[in-house]
């Protein structure tokens, strides 16, 4: 098997490394894509970790997108490594029909169901100069309207971290990278990867960029974290159904939470804390997002919960996180961390 490693005191080796001796000492692991470490359409606790850690251990992670479509891209979105996995990927790392090309999953040991598992997301960057964007025939916000396929690459100028689209049209996005997944396995032994829930997932909120943190409920042993779906720039409800879908490279650290009981994903940036709501309707995932939203404000903030409801209404902007993850639609809401009476930190108060 392969050594990968960076920094730290212990190796780190892809695959399933759990006969590591628990340590103390924090780890540095690097995690590459692989046809061994990558799986395909969704989540599964029956899946052999493609890595083992320890809480408070921290992983380069290797991402990458585009599996169905490899053989219609220009030769700057492919790399080896890439091609190997989109031609020989094994047929056990295929778990369900979602699009979506996810490193891991990651084994966190002592990781038990009722823990939280903290994800902080310390860089994110593009790993190569080119993205996509596909209109696929059903999906998206006006599927009737617009309901011809067309596939789209986009250069990036990773200089000066800017994409132009149209080409020629002088029209600049900034780069905000963020990754689109970020989700934990469940008692289910196959999921698709397509809809968010409970368990993070396809959550495509471009809020959580490098310098934020999600805390993700776990609900089998070991957490099974996976990570993926790198999108360059996003906007709230990515409406045609995709980003800049981008392969993407990312460092992220991994604390174990033994006493916060959340039954939902909550982020924190540093300006927000964010809490999530999904539904088959945005009403539905509105009400769910408030709901969360109240109760950490009564949990943390001592508010009651009328005066929490009054809060929400006064100074919480709810968002469309995004229309287009059938049959989940989501909605995020945002509180400022600058307008409580104290400093605040959410990982500060789980500890």
């Amino acid at each position: 098997m392969q050594l990968y490693v960076s920094s730290g005191i212990k190796p780190a080796i892809l695959g399933n490394n759990s006969d590591k001796a628990p340590s103390a000492a924090m780890t540095h692991h690097i995690l590459k894509a692989t046809k061994e470490t990558v799986h395909l359409g969704g989540f599964s606790h029956l899946l052999e970790p493609a890595l083992t850690v320890d809480s408070g251990d921290t992983v380069d992670v290797e991402t990458y997108t585009g599996y169905y479509l490899y053989d219609k891209a220009p030769p700057e979105f492919l790399t080896s490594a890439f091609l190997d996995i989109c031609q020989n990927l094994p047929p056990e790392r295929k778990v369900a029909t979602g699009p979506h090309l996810l490193t891991g999953p990651i084994y966190v040991r002592e990781a038990e169901p009722g823990d939280v598992l903290e994800v902080k997301l310390e860089a994110i960057s593009p790993s190569l100069p080119v993205g996509f964007n596909a209109i696929r025939t059903g999906w998206g916000a006006l599927p009737h309207q617009f309901h011809q396929p067309a596939l789209r690459f986009i250069p990036l100028n990773l200089e000066d971290n800017i994409a132009e689209f149209p080409k020629g049209s002088g029209i600049k996005i900034p780069l905000k990278p963020f990754f689109g997944i970020l989700g934990v396995a469940t008692t289910e032994a196959l999921r698709n990867s397509i809809p968010p829930g409970h368990y993070g997932g396809n959550i495509d909120n471009q809020e959580l960029q490098a310098g934020s943190k999600i805390f993700l409920p776990i609900f089998v042993p070991g957490a099974l974290f996976s990570i993926g779906d790198g999108h360059s720039a996003q906007g709230d409800g990515e409406v045609n159904v995709t980003a800049i879908e981008t392969s993407m490279n990312g460092k992220i650290h991994l604390k174990l939470r033994k006493n916060l009981p959340l039954t939902m994903p909550i982020a924190e940036t540093p300006t927000d804390i964010i809490t999530m709501g999904f539904g088959q309707t945005l009403d539905e995932a509105l009400e769910l997002a408030l709901k969360n939203m109240i109760n950490f404000l009564e949990r943390f903030i001592n508010l009651s919960p009328e005066d929490a409801y009054v809060l929400c209404s006064l100074a919480v902007n709810f968002r469309i996180t995004q229309v287009v993850n059938s049959p989940q639609k989501g909605v995020h809401g945002m509180l400022p961390k600058s307008i409580l009476p104290r400093e605040f930190s959410f990982s500060q108060e789980a500890e």
